[in-house]
């Protein structure tokens, strides 16, 4: 594993954001996206003690391109500044909450955990999950293994300025029936992203959200 490699490519790159560059510098890429991709190879294993489902992914199933996606490309700069994994049962692209985590130099590098703005059938499942069972989901949401990992807790950037439809604006639970994402995070500065023992540390984050994340995808399963 050699997330120095990693990160000295990706500080590179936010440098010379650009096709050329890129052209030239291609060994480069694919020599840091090796030691990526050893990195998530280790994680997915240890993960996978934990969340059995995850055990026939391997990191090609996870692992986000670099280059930016058209549709949301907010820059001129075609690539992205971070190399990122969705660790989740169907792979990356697939509607489940998981586990994540993105690599980019300058203390960017995030681990995070849960379903980031889920699809309206999925949200609405949620939220009369939330609604059905709130001591449930508060307990969950303000474990003390969860919040040692994720001191922040449940972000709440996401969310409806009102009520959703259906939903009482006094609902003692409003402040979390509005919210259109549910995902905890946090950020990891460079010197622990180079520690021998950063991939355990991702894996005791993810472990702790675990009941969180089973509680979500119970949630958002057709009946």
């Amino acid at each position: 594993m050699n997330n120095a490699l990693v990160l000295e490519f990706l500080r590179q790159l936010r440098a010379n954001n650009h096709k050329a560059w890129m052209d030239e510098h291609r060994a480069d890429y694919q020599r840091a996206r090796v030691a990526y991709t050893q990195l998530i190879a280790e994680l997915l294993r240890g993960a996978a003690t934990f969340e059995p489902g995850l055990a026939p992914l391997a990191p090609s199933d996870v692992m986000y391109r670099i280059n930016k996606n058209d549709r949301f490309q907010q820059s001129d700069e075609p690539y992205k500044r971070h190399m990122g994994a969705g660790i989740k049962r169907g792979g990356r692209h697939s509607p489940w909450a998981g586990y994540f985590i993105a690599l980019e130099p300058g203390g960017e590098t995030y681990i995070g955990a849960g379903r980031w703005m889920p699809e309206p059938a999925q949200l609405t499942r949620v939220r009369q999950e939330i609604h059905y069972n709130p001591t449930e989901f508060h307990a969950l949401r303000q474990a003390p293994e969860l919040l040692h990992h994720f001191p922040k807790g449940l972000d709440q950037s996401q969310a409806l300025k009102t009520a959703p439809k259906g939903y009482d604006r006094e609902d003692p639970d409003i402040e979390w029936l509005r919210l259109k994402s549910f995902f905890v995070w946090q950020a990891v500065p460079d010197t622990d992203v180079l520690r021998p023992d950063f991939p355990a540390r991702v894996l005791a984050a993810w472990q702790a959200a675990q009941p969180f994340v089973r509680f979500l995808n119970e949630a958002m399963m057709e009946d």
